[in-house]
């Protein structure tokens, strides 16, 4: 049984400071670290054969945490951007609770929480999907029918795709998920790539 371990990153500085962040390659915070090392601790039993993770060094750092603290330093890591975080467009960098002021708090909820309304020359979480699991699907999904342990350290919006593709989950109920930072979600697969269990 193959184990797929999906980690959003620790917690970024624009994650502290409440911003819209998506493809801007801002840097963990002293929190985020222990997130990750946190993260790390609680993955210590089991041996990856590969990493992924985004073009973000927010994501990359909180893999490089992870497998120094499980002893793992020396696998194979892919970076691609198709794990990237949604694209924010015009709302990148900008204050959440600023914008919610500028457009309504309701229109700001509908850009972050729903399927495939994206915000002002951004990506909705549709489009993120269209660019994460044809990825997912070519290169992590093979591996993991193999039977390799395989590790995604990615993002909030990267990860709820992969997430609703892997537990067939309708756009109601996606819009509900929410991954936090630092937590490790680990799914046991059979040989077809089913879920046997999920922790």
């Amino acid at each position: 049984m193959a184990k797929l371990v999906l980690v959003r990153h620790g917690q970024s500085q624009w994650n502290l400071e409440n911003r819209f962040t998506g493809w801007v390659d801002v840097e963990l915070t002293p929190l985020g670290e222990k997130e990750a090392a946190a993260a790390g601790q609680k993955l210590k039993g089991i041996k990856f054969d590969k990493a992924y993770t985004s073009d973000l060094k927010r994501a990359q750092k909180t893999l490089g945490i992870i497998l120094k603290e499980t002893g793992q330093e020396s696998i194979p890591v892919e970076k691609d951007k198709a794990l990237n975080e949604r694209h924010y467009g015009d709302l990148q960098g900008l204050d959440k609770a600023e914008t919610a002021k500028k457009f309504g708090d309701e229109q700001v909820h509908i850009w972050r929480r729903s399927y495939d309304i994206a915000p002002p020359n951004g990506e909705s979480l549709k489009d993120t999907a269209a660019r994460t699991l044809p990825y997912f699907n070519a290169k992590i999904v093979p591996e993991v029918k193999a039977g390799k342990n395989i590790i995604i350290a990615a993002h909030g919006n990267s990860l709820r795709s992969i997430v609703m593709d892997l537990e067939k989950l309708t756009k109601e109920q996606v819009l509900e998920l929410n991954l936090a930072t630092g937590v490790p979600l680990v799914y046991e697969t059979d040989a077809k790539g089913n879920i046997v269990r999920k922790s």
